[in-house]
């Protein structure tokens, strides 16, 4: 057996950031950027008013109060997108609204709870300073600004500054095409009819939803049965896709036969046992030009599997450092843990914050890796290094969040 670190190493050696395209805008929310995104215009592209008043100059309210106002000639009005084409002179103002082109000559905005007008002329009741109210052309950027970095996944947010820097289209690396496939006699879809011997297929379904999460194309081959025919079959479907990734059928039983006919086949295999809980039957290697990754079969070992080497290789696919960096990456034990053995575990834990706003993890009582309601609830993996001694409750442990992904506001 090989450290997890190691295994991991080995893995994400063997990939790298898949090729670019261009998609349009609307349709890059969750994609990551192969090219940083360049500001195509000034914004605003002109002086702006920051809230709905009147535009004048300065100079010519400067001695205005609420008992003292100030009486400026009316010249007509300047609305979003509908500009004043004239221009402020002395003794003169416009009425402008939020967000309307500020009129040449002006530069201050008064607000118009401090004014009051007929149709001829308006009473400033308070001095402003040149600028109030006021942003120029350029506040939020000018045209050439970098506003989003090369690497960055794609959120709403970014979506709407992109568009406001007049950008259509976006260079992002192409999503990864995952191939799943699931092994074994005694499993159906969900909703099939079940033998007396069967139980429902989990693992597949659960990871083509984690490729999607991550923003990859996910392609479900469906169940191959225990015979070797069966899966050197379904496992060709994997062709043209950028990973192969299969569930059960990589232990050493009589019925566990990915392996020994992939290895048939001409299947190289650079990682087939990883000292880790749940999770040991993990192999990886290289079926032909695809990459193949075997996760075990028991639908909790799958999971946490997935998540330390399938997120990391569907990040660094898309162009990604192999970990997020979202959410905490320690925590407090919620309460005590004995020693731990040769393995690394994994142990599913719920995640609280304090007062103090340190995270505490708190493991689940049952650890078994068949039970996957408790793993439905998790928020953290609690991470325990070989031969880890006892650990008291408070004590503070490394973890593994079990959130993050494409859809991120």
């Amino acid at each position: 057996m090989i450290s997890v670190a190691e295994a991991r190493a080995r893995i994400l050696a063997g990939f790298a950031a898949l090729p670019a395209e261009t998609v349009a805008l609307p349709d890059a929310l969750g994609r990551v950027l192969a090219e940083p995104v360049t500001a195509r215009l000034t914004q605003p592209p002109f002086d702006a008013a920051a809230m709905d008043g009147w535009a004048v100059r300065a100079a010519d309210i400067a001695g205005a109060t609420s008992d003292r106002p100030v009486a400026l000639r009316r010249i007509g009005e300047s609305a979003a997108g509908h500009a004043f084409s004239g221009s402020v002179g002395v003794g003169e103002a416009v009425r402008i609204f939020t967000g309307a082109p500020v009129p040449t000559g002006a530069d201050a905005v008064v607000m118009q709870e401090d004014c009051s007008a007929d149709d001829a002329s308006v009473l400033i009741g308070r001095a402003v300073v040149a600028g109030r109210f006021v942003r120029p052309a350029g506040f939020d950027f000018p045209q050439g600004r970098e506003l989003l970095p090369k690497g960055r996944r794609l959120t709403a947010r970014d979506i709407a500054l992109a568009a406001g820097g007049n950008v259509p289209w976006l260079s992002v690396h192409r999503r990864p095409r995952v191939a799943v496939l699931a092994t074994g006699d005694e499993i159906a879809l969900p909703g099939d009819p079940l033998g007396p011997s069967q139980i429902v297929s989990t693992n597949a379904l659960g990871l083509c939803a984690l490729v999607a999460t991550q923003g990859g194309t996910a392609h479900n081959l469906g169940i191959a049965r225990d015979t070797v025919d069966s899966v050197a079959a379904m496992a060709a479907g994997a062709a043209g896709c950028d990973l192969l990734v299969t569930t059960g059928g990589a232990a050493q039983g009589d019925y566990d036969l990915v392996r020994d006919v992939l290895a048939d086949r001409g299947v190289s295999l650079d990682v087939h046992s990883i000292a880790m809980r749940p999770g040991k039957a993990v192999m990886f290697g290289r079926a032909g030009t695809v990459p193949l990754l075997g996760l075990p079969g028991n639908p909790v070992s799958t999971g946490v599997t997935a998540v330390l080497f399938l997120r990391p290789i569907l990040r660094v696919l898309q162009g990604l450092p192999p970990d997020d960096g979202e959410g905490p990456r320690r925590a407090r034990l919620g309460t005590a843990l004995k020693a731990n053995d040769r393995r690394e575990d994994y142990i599913r834990a719920t995640l609280t914050t304090g007062d103090d706003g340190i995270p505490t993890a708190t493991p689940f009582d049952r650890q078994d890796s068949a039970i996957t309601s408790l793993y439905a609830q998790a928020d953290c993996l609690i991470v325990r290094a070989p031969q880890a001694p006892a650990a008291e409750a408070g004590a503070v442990v490394d973890i593994v969040p079990l959130s993050g992904g494409a859809l991120n506001l």
